[in-house]
């Protein structure tokens, strides 16, 4: 990727859509400020959690799966914080408290210093062993 990635409304960073590890992680490097280093631990965990993950960027979001074009997790920028969409969330114990429109996706908001860890990596690993949502 040459120059800057462009930022888009709080602060987003703008990458074009690919699949693997590349495109990912050109994403976290462009991720702003704090978000940078949450963007690398998210990462980090969820490979650890699920070795082989695959990965992809779609709609200016990375995305992280377990089969071919089916994906468990993704997460984007916003002002505050760092939106994680866990696709089907309302089957994880506990399920993540940010509701959605759609009935079985929940989400987790990360705020500057506020990653539980240990939580955050329970989610993936029971995330990675439920069907994928194909987008």
């Amino acid at each position: 990727m040459s120059g800057k990635a462009v930022l888009l409304s709080g602060g987003n960073p703008q990458i074009p859509k690919g699949f693997g590890n590349a495109p990912v992680q050109a994403y976290i490097a462009a991720m702003p400020e704090w978000k940078r280093g949450v963007g690398e631990r998210l990462d980090a965990l969820i490979e650890k959690a699920v070795p082989g993950v695959r990965k992809a960027v779609k709609w200016n979001s990375p995305f992280y799966g377990v089969e071919e074009d089916s994906w468990f997790l993704s997460y984007h920028c916003f002002t505050k914080y760092i939106k994680v969409t866990f696709f089907r969330g309302t089957s994880l114990a506990p399920a993540p408290t940010g509701t959605s429109k759609h009935p079985e996706v929940r989400y987790l908001d990360i705020y500057e210093n506020k990653l539980d860890e240990d939580q955050f990596t329970d989610w993936v690993r029971q995330a990675s062993r439920l069907p994928g949502e194909k987008l």
